[in-house]
C-alpha cells in the first residue's frame, strides 16, 4: 500500500498537520494536544484499514483479471456492495462472459474451418481419384472408340472440376465479407432472362420445357449479376430433378410486402429427411446424383440471404420440388 506515491504524500501531510495543529493545541491546554494525538490516531487508523482494505479488493480483481488473461476457466469475483469497486467488479464480469464468448465463436469458427477444409479435400478427391483410373485406363485401351468415351469423360470430370472450385472460391469470398453486393432495383422478367440463357440448349437436349408466369413490372432490390446466378444454380437443381422431357414452372408473386419467385420442378421431390438440410453446406441426400457437391444450394442460399432475403424448398402438392425465393418490400 505504502509503495503508492499518492499514500505517503498524504502520510507525510497528514502527519505535518497532526504535529502543527498538536503544537498549536498544547499551546493553549495541554488536554487539547492529548486530544488532537487522539483524534490524529484514531483517523489515521480508520483510513489505514479503509485503504488497506480496498487495496485488499483492487489485489484480488487484479487476480481474477490476470487468470481471465490466461484462459482460466472459471472465475468468481463475489462482493455485491454498491461503490465504486462493485462497479468495477460488474464491468469486469462483463468483460469475462464476453470474452468466454468470443472464445467460443473462435473455437467454433476453427472447428468449422477444419471441417470445411476435409470436406473440400474430400469433394476433390473424389474427381482425382477418377480422372487417375480413366489415365490409367488410357494407357492399356487400344481401342479408338473407347478411347474417346474414357477422353469425354476426363473432359467432363475437368468441368466438375472447375465449377466445383469457382464456386468454392465464391463462398469464401462471400464469408470473408470481400463482395459487396449492388443495390439496385432488378426487374424479375430480365433476371429470369439472364439465369435462363445459358441452360437453353441443355434444357433443349433433355427435351425440359420451360413456363413462365411472371408479372410485367415485377422487381427485387439486389445485385442483377449474384441474383441470376442463385436462380441459375436453382434452374441447375430442377433440370437434374425433372429430367429428360421434364418441366420447370418459374411464377412470381408480387405483392405490396414483398416479391417472391417459385420455381417448380416436375420431378420425383426432395425426400423428407433432405428438407431440413438442403441448403447446408457440402450436404447430398442419399438419393442426389454422383455428380452433386452440395455447394450449389448452399451457394445460392448465401447470396440471397446476404441481400435481405430468403430462401426454402418444399414438396409441391401436385409433384415436384418448388423452391420460394422472397424478397421484402422496402
Amino acid at each position: 500500500m505504502f509503495r503508492n506515491r499518492e499514500i505517503r504524500r498524504f502520510a507525510v501531510l497528514f502527519l505535518m498537520i497532526t504535529i502543527v495543529v498538536f503544537v498549536a493545541g498544547a499551546g493553549i491546554a495541554p488536554a487539547a494536544g492529548g486530544l488532537v494525538l487522539v483524534s490524529a490516531a484514531v483517523y489515521g487508523t480508520a483510513f489505514f484499514l479503509f485503504t488497506r482494505t480496498r487495496y485488499e479488493r483492487i489485489a484480488e480483481i487484479s487476480g481474477q483479471i490476470d487468470r481471465v488473461l490466461h484462459n482460466a476457466d472459471r472465475i468468481d469475483i463475489s462482493g455485491e456492495e454498491e461503490g465504486e469497486l462493485s462497479i468495477l467488479q460488474s464491468e469486469i464480469r462483463k468483460m469475462t462472459l464476453r470474452l468466454r464468448e468470443q472464445n467460443l465463436a473462435l473455437k467454433k469458427e476453427k472447428e468449422l474451418l477444419a471441417d470445411s477444409l476435409a470436406d473440400i479435400a474430400h469433394q476433390l478427391r473424389t474427381p482425382l481419384t477418377s480422372m487417375n483410373l480413366i489415365i490409367s485406363l488410357l494407357e492399356n485401351e487400344q481401342k479408338e472408340r473407347e478411347r474417346k468415351n474414357l477422353l469425354r469423360e476426363l473432359d467432363g470430370l475437368l468441368v466438375r472440376m472447375d465449377w466445383l472450385i469457382t464456386a468454392l472460391l465464391k463462398l469464401s469470398r462471400l464469408d470473408a465479407g470481400i463482395i459487396v453486393f449492388q443495390r439496385q432495383q432488378v426487374g424479375v422478367i430480365d433476371l429470369v432472362r439472364t439465369a435462363v440463357q445459358p441452360l437453353l440448349i441443355p434444357m433443349e437436349l433433355h427435351n425440359i420445357t420451360l413456363q413462365l408466369a411472371v408479372p410485367e413490372g415485377a422487381g427485387i432490390q439486389g445485385d442483377a449479376d449474384w441474383l441470376a446466378e442463385a436462380l441459375q444454380n436453382i434452374l441447375k437443381n430442377c433440370m437434374e430433378s425433372a429430367g429428360d422431357n421434364g418441366q420447370i414452372v418459374i411464377s412470381c408473386e408480387d405483392t405490396l410486402l414483398y416479391t417472391e419467385l417459385a420455381v417448380h420442378d416436375s420431378g420425383a421431390g426432395i425426400p423428407q429427411e433432405d428438407l431440413p438440410c438442403l441448403f447446408d453446406r457440402f450436404y447430398r441426400g442419399e438419393n442426389s446424383g454422383a455428380a452433386g457437391y452440395g455447394i450449389g444450394l448452399a451457394l445460392c442460399r448465401t447470396i440471397i440471404t446476404r441481400q435481405g432475403g430468403s430462401i426454402c424448398a418444399k414438396n409441391h402438392p401436385q409433384g415436384g420440388a418448388v423452391f420460394y425465393i422472397r424478397f421484402p418490400k422496402d
